[in-house]
């Protein structure tokens, strides 16, 4: 009987925290020494970052735990450790992108429902391109919830109550999850970097587009644009900033609202077209494909109390100062200023977020507290944004997409089990919202 084991001295040891970030802080540096590696694709290019480098080497030292040195071994608690720091850095990145916002809330003011509108397209691209192929490839009841949004903890939570997590609604929802969260950042990354090249598309548009709703795949699709276009590179990152705080606040009511029930009216309405004569391909539950032998333990990822939190900043922090000098060229003591203001707004966020019992999410209350910092009528607003700007928003997300890497290998086995045809309808989806909302902000750039 599989048996759950709750937040363990284990999982939250000296040993553990110190290899962690010990192993972070090499891979960082070392993805920030390699640099960017463009490879041409015909007409357009992609642009391996620094922070898919970081990635990929944390997700290689987890599936080769058993062959490497001890210092090197990741285990499940340290892999779990490593997601909940991830889940606390990403605050880092948030605030850096509200201190972004606030300068140019003027410039956001006058795109207005550009911002807006571009959110239906995260509620409807992902069904668009998703759906039809999940029924062409034999999917049945499972494409509802695995293209109905890109599937993160709100989405979740949506197909949970209504259909419940253990219907196939359910299965396809945790499917996209599962894909999301090993493979997201990379592919949003490779698709956004190569959309960019394409130069079809305003570099503000994409940056629109890159807000979907997910700190990690946002970060990562914003460095993949900003690579192409750096002389745009603070500017796309405002607008993918503002585009991602309306994905994760009224985004997840319209995604309810709308998004929901048209992949239930979608379904109904082409399965009996595109579906009715494919043979059915059930998504296995990916509950139990995360624990593929039934009498290994579930282990829960610890939660982090403010000390570990505030610790997690500070090392992040350490992990950006590094970052930012060897691949910007940036002294440390420079930007230690800039670094410590991003690390303030982190913590009076939180603690709003805290004392006003979770009612809104903590990223919208640190994305408020750094847009009010660099708000032109804010008190030394222009002395905040000129500390805070010596530190490259691109430096910030390796340090967050090597914390993924370091996580990701525990969810190798359940990746493995979901089948090659929903990976395929995930990505698609994730493709469809990031497409279909840069082509709807496409038409409102030309009044900036």
């Amino acid at each position: 009987m599989t048996t759950a084991m709750r937040p363990s001295k284990a999982a939250m040891n000296m040993g553990s925290v110190v290899q962690i970030f010990a192993l972070a802080l090499v891979i960082a540096a070392l993805s920030e020494w390699l640099g960017p590696l463009s490879i041409s694709l015909g007409v357009g290019k992609v642009v391996l970052l620094p922070m898919i480098w970081a990635l990929l080497i944390g997700l290689v030292l987890g599936l080769c735990a058993k062959r490497v040195p001890a210092p090197l071994r990741l285990s499940l608690h340290s892999q779990h450790l490593a997601a909940a720091i991830l889940s606390s850095a990403l605050f880092l990145f948030i605030a850096k992108l509200g201190l972004l916002v606030g300068g140019s809330l003027p410039q956001l003011a006058q795109v207005g429902w550009g911002l807006v509108l571009q959110e239906l397209g995260n509620l409807v691209g992902c069904i668009m391109l998703g759906m039809p192929v999940a029924l062409l490839l034999g999917i049945k009841r499972e494409a509802v919830g695995a293209t109905f949004s890109i599937g993160r903890e709100p989405g979740l939570a949506i197909i949970g109550e209504r259909f419940g997590m253990d219907s196939p609604e359910g299965r396809g929802v945790l499917a996209e999850y599962i894909t999301g969260t090993l493979v997201g950042a990379i592919f949003i990354s490779l698709l956004a970097g190569f959309v960019s090249s394409l130069n079809i598309f305003h570099p503000l548009a994409l940056g629109m587009g890159a807000g979907v709703g997910s700190g990690s795949m946002t970060a990562a699709a914003v460095g993949a644009i900003a690579a192409q276009h750096p002389e745009m590179a603070d500017q796309v990152a405002t607008f993918a900033a503002a585009a991602n705080l309306i994905a994760t606040t009224v985004g997840t009511y319209l995604t309810l609202f709308i998004s929901l029930p048209v992949a239930v009216y979608a379904y109904r309405v082409l399965e009996p077209i595109l579906g009715s004569k494919r043979k059915a391909q059930v998504v296995e539950d990916a509950k139990a494909a995360a624990v593929p032998n039934a009498s290994e333990a579930v282990v829960h990822a610890p939660v982090l109390g403010l000390g570990m939190r505030l610790a997690s900043w500070l090392l992040v922090g350490a992990m950006v100062l590094i970052g930012n000098r060897i691949g910007y060229g940036v002294p440390m003591l420079a930007a230690l200023p800039g670094v410590l203001i991003i690390i303030l707004a982190v913590l009076v966020g939180d603690l709003i977020y805290v004392g006003t019992k979770r009612k809104l999410p903590a990223v919208c209350w640190i994305s408020f507290i750094a847009m009010a910092l660099t708000f032109p009528h804010t008190p030394y607003a222009a002395e905040v944004a000129a500390l805070t700007g010596k530190v490259s928003f691109l430096a910030m997300i390796t340090p967050m997409l090597t914390f993924a890497g370091l996580s990701l290998a525990k969810d190798i086995p359940a990746f493995r089990r979901l089948g090659w045809r929903i990976v395929v309808v995930s990505l698609l989806a994730n493709a469809g919202v990031f497409l279909a909302a840069t082509m709807i902000a496409q038409t409102f750039v030309h009044t900036l």
